[in-house]
């Protein structure tokens, strides 16, 4: 049965129903097509499963600039396994009875623009998603893109990252819908031992600014680091580099198994 939520975004709803629970939402990510596409839509459903508030499927790209060593690489098999923006839309598309949380695509700006921005929309509303982040488009395209994409009910979500200037990080959340994505740090996407302090106060500046949720992401490792994006008073933290390893590395056969239980340990810090 899917879960129904108010005429808000779905976005917005699932982080109040989330926050009502007294918790922060849990938004694994993973790059669709690695190592298949039928794989991947088993673990959609299982992360569903395993207590995944948001999940934040990737779509594969050739030159991921804003990715670490391990979602590059990730992004290669899924490509080498033939893996197309249209073929996870579809993908996508074949789970909507079965998927009940919001799905948000993770696209770079070549792709979509390759597609077209309004057919790419059409299409991934189509398919059920709830939400884009395209981290290379500009804010000013981004702009153009939001129109776009409220259109069909998508929230288009933008990045923050902790060198962004004061100004242009309130255009940014102004602009941003659904959430605000808050890069935790100066860099790519990867596992951190541990996680800066300043992500606190960045968290609260970004509080005072909007009233939109706050995602952290980049350099969540593991349950202490969803731990602590709690204590700072963030509203979500997406986990991505450690759950595509730990798919990665798992036995042929066992990565759904793998990424349910990964997201199972994680949620318990939610």
């Amino acid at each position: 049965m899917k879960t129904e939520y108010s005429d808000k975004s779905t976005l917005s709803s699932c982080f109040e129903s989330v926050r009502a629970q007294g918790r922060i939402a849990l938004m694994p990510f993973f790059m669709a097509g690695d190592p298949d596409l039928s794989t991947s839509a088993k673990i959609l459903l299982s992360l569903q499963e395993s207590g995944a508030d948001i999940i934040e499927l990737g779509i594969p790209y050739s030159d991921p600039l804003a990715d670490g060593p391990v979602i590059q690489a990730s992004a290669a098999r899924a490509l080498k396994s033939g893996t197309t923006p249209s073929s996870v839309l579809e993908m996508l598309n074949n789970l909507r009875e079965k998927i009940t949380i919001p799905i948000v695509l993770f696209t770079y700006s070549n792709p979509l623009l390759h597609l077209g921005m309004e057919r790419f929309c059409d299409e991934a509303a189509r398919a059920g998603a709830s939400g884009l982040v395209v981290p290379d488009l500009p804010l000013e395209e981004a702009e153009k893109l939001s129109s776009i994409a409220s259109k069909r009910h998508l929230d288009l979500v933008l990045l923050v990252a902790p060198t962004t200037p004061l100004q242009r990080m309130q255009r940014i959340t102004e602009n941003s819908r659904g959430f605000t994505y808050l890069v935790s740090v100066t860099g790519v996407t990867g596992e951190r031992a541990q996680m800066e302090a300043r992500v606190g106060s960045l968290v609260e500046q970004l509080k005072r600014l909007s009233p939109n949720p706050i995602a952290v992401g980049f350099g969540i490792s593991g349950p202490e680091q969803v731990s602590q994006v709690r204590s700072w008073g963030g509203d979500g933290a997406i986990v991505g580099s450690a759950l595509v390893k730990r798919i990665a590395s798992a036995s042929p056969g066992r990565e759904v198994e793998e990424a349910g239980r990964f997201c199972k340990e994680l949620v318990k810090s939610t």
